[in-house]
């Protein structure tokens, strides 16, 4: 017998390690030994019924190997084997039933597949499930539709593989469509799409201007649309919505694949050696879902306005010229997709002086009104409003009315509902909260310190900044609002309970900790609280009126401060061997080259953005999945294990991405102000208890060849790039292992990624954590991180208003350097009234 005839006629060659391999499975499902010598004996006994033949059919080579386990007595296993056919027998029905009610037998092989990758998806369940809503009047995409929804609707926590065959049935009814539209257009391969996306308008020429048709050529047999199967259908839809090019009339016009490799030819665009070879591993390592670019990276890379960068921060004058200065900044970001962080600590407060006029300053609140004005205005052609945190500090005179800018009490002409507040703590404020919450706390106008005193008090930070405000507050000179402590923390809880702001930032952790303090001060953080760098106000040096041409034109001559723009990418760690040091640096090192690149071949909507970006070169390499990673390697949330293995996974990113920087150096060059910084005196390395020999050694390379990149890492939160990859998003824990979530006028299930009985108890439900854990584990992976991290506390009514304090006054112990949301389930704001310590 040489060939095998298939149930739909066609031939294959035969091959007798099917049948050992069947048989195997027909003993394990029974528990009993199975040898080699007696598959070979199976072989033999069969292959001696069709020994007169040349050929012969499954379905009578499938009876004789069942005639031959009776003949050998193994009746157990041939049950086993029997009962094994009819589940294929009946597979095989529901996926001739599902392409015949479908209308569509190119459908079969992509059932056939399914069965095998998702063996756990029982196809005439899907079948059932299809038919009971199925109508007769629908077309053929309504059809697909359905059966989308049925696998989706099919997810269960027992059952969370149908979310995964949803995406495959979602890939094939795009890339069906895709082809049609593509037919339609006459494109046949990856350069003519290029031409015809350049041409209209989607795609910004420099891609081929930079990429000849060979080279286009050859990284489309690189692209894999065989990874498509790694989308669950949540991640794959938000592929398909939101990052995939459309055209005008709302058509996708490129496949997910198409989508990775065009960011990768931009990102890699300007590599001078191996450039193939360099754009795709920033392929591999997106597609494979290793790393995920930030949402404006993936989105706007490749196209015209290609504006790649996530956060900004700016330093907010006290001056008219320079706050109107920094809104209509703002408004050039937010037109973009940036989001913003604002830092009010130097503007004067209510009742301040103007000109020598007492009284006459309108505080921060008014101008924080035209702010929000301008999020709500400036929509990006009406996708979704600007976003903005706005920084106050904890001493400034304005404190209580900016911690009520978001409640339901008080005067809502003082309220903006649409922006995030964030306070900027030093440690006295918790300090002094711990020691006894009547002490007074006094709150001052930073124009008046600087008036009078002649230092900017936020400008210093740990004992100089205490020196100086208590310098302040025993000076009779300087005008204070005295309040007690207790007032001030009972605000603060009570907008956190109620809004989940403000965010907190911990100054002088943050300051102490900063590699580049020789070039700056760190006032505040960004919009989700992970960025840290130097910042500076733009001044206002001169505006003058001149003819050009005989025209008259004013000239408006600024000073540019630190305008921080941050660059971000996030490691997918529930997808990546972090056991395997070869595969950690190299995916590390490929993320950090990637975002290299971006600050070289980013859109800057604001000038002093670029200058700031090009002096520092800085980039935030965060992380996703890491409830994920504690789950698939079943390390309990709380548990010293977690702290333990937090510190080693955390430190091991922490060695290559600085290694990864430390290389770029040596082969472009450091950062232009890595003189005097704590990376060059390995102050660094030092600071963080970095002894063993590997990091002596880079310590060693650092000093010698530089940093490329002036700060490198920072946690982000990945809410909508994490479900592009099915995992957990940034550093939180699930909020449920099993959840339904409404959708497109349809509840839909939402399953922890990789659940299962082995997985299933550590994935602890965030609310349900004890939020010390939370904290402790923040610090311990804060000492590997340069910049800060989104790090959220979770809280239910079962939470006392004192316990909440106490967690932020840990962080605070702990050098933990930024919190971002309290996510509160139910908490009374009245608990708020027996706030004590």
């Amino acid at each position: 017998m040489k060939r095998v005839i298939k149930r739909n006629g066609s031939e294959t060659a035969y091959e007798p390690q099917k049948i050992r391999n069947a048989v195997q499975k027909a003993f394990a499902e029974v528990n009993q030994e199975y040898t080699e010598d007696l598959g070979n004996r199976i072989v033999r006994s069969v292959e001696s019924q069709f020994r007169m033949r040349n050929s012969a059919s499954v379905e009578e080579i499938q009876n004789a190997v069942e005639k031959s386990l009776m003949k050998e007595g193994c009746y157990d296993a041939a049950k086993a084997y029997i009962l094994y056919r009819e589940k294929r027998t009946a597979a095989r029905n529901a996926r001739l039933s599902l392409t015949a009610m479908m209308q569509d037998p190119n459908l079969y092989a992509l059932l056939e597949k399914m069965e095998k990758d998702l063996p756990s998806c029982d196809l005439s369940r899907l079948a059932a499930k299809f038919q009971s809503m199925n109508k007769e009047a629908l077309s053929p995409d309504s059809r697909m539709e359905l059966l989308i929804r049925s696998a989706e609707e099919l997810t269960t926590k027992e059952e969370p593989e149908w979310e995964k065959a949803a995406g495959r049935l979602l890939a094939y009814q795009f890339h069906k469509n895709l082809r049609q539209e593509e037919k339609k257009l006459g494109i046949r391969s990856f350069y003519e799409k290029l031409v015809w996306l350049t041409k209209e308008g989607y795609y910004g020429s420099y891609i081929l201007e930079h990429y000849s048709e060979e080279e286009i050529g050859k990284l489309e047999q690189m692209m894999d649309d065989g990874r498509d199967d790694l989308f669950a259908w949540a991640g794959l839809d938000l592929l398909l919505s939101r990052y995939v090019i459309h055209t005008h009339s709302h058509i996708p016009m490129e496949s997910p694949q198409e989508l990775y490799m065009g960011v990768a030819m931009h990102l890699g665009m300007n590599e001078k050696e191996n450039r193939l070879e360099i754009v795709k591993r920033f392929y591999d390592m997106m597609s494979l879902h290793k790393v995920t670019m930030a949402t404006p990276t993936l989105a706007n890379a490749r196209k015209p306005y290609h504006q790649l960068s996530s956060c900004f921060i700016d330093t907010v004058p006290d001056s008219l010229d320079g706050i109107y200065a920094s809104i209509s900044n703002f408004a050039e970001v937010s037109k973009f997709g940036g989001g913003m962080g604002m830092y009010l600590g130097k503007v004067r407060a209510r009742g301040g002086s103007i000109r020598g006029f007492e009284g006459a300053a309108g505080g921060v609140i008014r101008w924080i009104r035209v702010i929000n004005d301008t999020a709500v205005a400036v929509d990006q052609l009406g996708m979704r409003q600007g976003a903005a945190a706005v920084y106050l500090d904890a001493w400034h005179m304005d404190l209580p009315e900016f911690l009520q800018l978001r409640t339901n009490n008080g005067d809502d002409r003082m309220k903006a509902h649409d922006l995030f507040p964030a306070v900027c703590y030093p440690d006295l404020f918790w300090k002094m909260a711990k020691e006894n919450l009547n002490q007074n706390w006094y709150l001052m106008d930073p124009h008046e310190i600087l008036m009078k005193k002649g230092y900017a008090l936020e400008d210093c930070y740990g004992r100089e900044w205490e020196e100086k405000y208590l310098d302040c507050v025993r000076d009779s000179n300087i005008r204070k609002r005295t309040v007690k402590l207790k007032e001030i923390v009972r605000l603060i809880l009570r907008s956190a309970v109620e809004t989940g702001t403000p965010f907190a930032f911990f100054r002088d952790a943050v300051n102490e900790a900063n590699p580049n303090k020789h070039a700056g001060m760190i006032y505040c953080s960004n919009l989700c609280t992970e960025i840290a760098q130097n910042m500076s106000e733009t001044e206002l040096v001169s505006e003058t009126l001149k003819n050009e041409d005989g025209d008259p034109v004013i000239v408006t001559v600024r000073k540019p401060g630190s305008y921080v723009v941050c660059n971000l990418a996030s490691l997918c760690l529930g997808n990546i061997n972090i056991d395997d040091p070869e595969e950690l640096n190299s995916v590390t090192a490929d993320a950090v080259r990637a975002l290299d690149n971006v600050i070289d071949l980013n859109f800057y909507p604001v000038a002093a953005a670029e200058l700031t970006n090009h002096r520092y070169r800085s980039i935030g390499l965060g992380v996703s999945g890491y409830h994920h990673l504690l789950a698939k390697h079943q390390v309990k949330w709380e548990s010293e294990e977690h702290l333990k293995f937090a510190d080693k996974v955390f430190e091991d990113i922490a060695y290559a991405a600085i290694k990864a920087s430390s290389d770029l150096a040596e082969e472009r060059g450091s950062y232009s102000l890595f003189s005097g910084s704590e990376w060059e005196s390995g102050e660094y390395f030092h600071r963080r208890h970095y002894d063993s020999e590997r990091w002596q050694k880079l310590a060693e390379q650092v000093r010698e060849h530089g940093m490329r990149n002036a700060y490198v890492m920072a946690a982000a939160p990945t809410s909508s790039t994490s479900i592009l990859v099915s995992t957990t998003a940034g550093l939180d824990p699930i909020m449920n292992r099993f959840y339904l979530e409404e959708k497109k006028g349809a509840i839909l299930p939402r399953v922890a990624p990789d659940l299962s009985p082995a997985t299933w108890w550590f994935y602890k439900n965030a609310h349900s954590i004890d939020q010390t854990w939370s904290v402790r584990a923040a610090a311990v992976r804060q000492r590997h991180i340069d910049q800060a991290q989104s790090f959220n506390l979770w809280i239910t009514n079962e939470y006392k208003m004192s316990e909440l304090l106490n967690l932020y006054i840990l962080a605070d112990e702990l050098g933990v350097k930024t919190i971002y949301y309290v996510r509160s389930r139910s908490l009374d704001p009245a608990e708020c009234e027996s706030c004590s310590a």
